[in-house]
């Protein structure tokens, strides 16, 4: 039985562009920023990989035209990753060359560990070839995050910096939050000396406000930096951020392919769950 849409409203935009624009634009009048991403992973034919890269590129002309304030969120193995490598290379110097035609900024999502060495990898090639135009995103909560920050801050790398969002096992990532608190002050910190304009990606009141205090006793600017959150979670807080001169960004997913997603964030938080519920019996 497929379930219905209504039931991931909170945390999905829309099952298309066109049904997300209006999210999107709600939030840049509360001064948002947005990055959309198209909700899917592990394509494993190449025409799946084929439609993909035009509906990005589709996006990317979509929000040029709409003159929305947004940026692109992608997975690799959406691209063909786990086809051949050389293929998804080509897939996203493809997309790459449209955001740098138009101005644009894409990002490159992190998956799970197994893919954390070659999604770097490409991205390294990208990055020199585009530049400002392409960002990646690192997890605290890995081991390796300790080598991969510095060796990214040393090209001025964008980075999404969040705490990790999969499960795994303790030989490959910390397990204890206040470890993985700990990890993320001091990526932070060498992200915010080392690069120009790193994103801060966290939903934890206790990380907010360390940021928000670190940055004020360094003296770094608000403007330097960027908070991310997602669609559906602490929008007050996003709006509070904003309005106190901080540059904020929220991940707005949209697409057929939520169920995944929105299992995720369901298993996030048991407020989350009593939200979905108490929607299903309103008329």
């Amino acid at each position: 039985m497929k379930l219905p849409f209504a039931l991931a409203r909170r945390f999905v935009a829309g099952e298309s562009f066109e049904q997300s624009i209006p999210k999107v634009a709600d939030l840049n009048e509360s001064g948002i920023k947005v990055t959309l991403d198209l909700l899917g992973e592990n394509v494993k034919d190449r025409k799946t990989a084929d439609e993909t890269l035009h509906h990005y590129i589709d996006l990317l002309n979509g929000i040029h035209e709409q003159d929305i304030q947004s940026s692109i969120s992608i997975k690799l193995t959406m691209l063909g990753l786990d086809i051949d490598h050389t293929y998804c290379r080509d897939n996203l110097f493809s997309l790459l060359d449209v955001a740098k035609k138009n101005d644009q900024f894409v990002r490159i999502d992190m998956e799970g560990s197994d893919y954390t060495e070659v999604t770097l990898k490409l991205f390294r090639e990208a990055h020199a070839v585009y530049g400002r135009h392409v960002g990646v995103v690192i997890q605290a909560y890995l081991h390796r995050t300790k080598k991969d920050i510095p060796e990214l801050a040393e090209i001025g790398a964008d980075v999404r910096l969040c705490k990790g969002a999969y499960s795994e096992p303790e030989r490959v990532a910390l397990q204890k939050m206040s470890a993985i608190r700990e990890a993320y002050k001091e990526y932070a910190k060498i992200l915010l000396e080392k690069t120009p304009y790193p994103r801060m990606a966290t939903h934890d009141s206790l990380l907010i406000d360390w940021i928000k205090e670190y940055t004020n006793e360094q003296g770094i600017g608000p403007a330097r930096f960027e908070f991310q959150m997602l669609y559906g979670m602490r929008l007050d807080t996003c709006k509070q951020l904003a309005g106190e001169g901080y540059y904020v960004r929220v991940y707005v997913p949209y697409g057929t392919m939520w169920l995944p997603y929105f299992t995720r964030r369901l298993k996030e938080r048991k407020e989350n769950i009593w939200f979905v519920l108490s929607t299903m019996f309103k008329k």
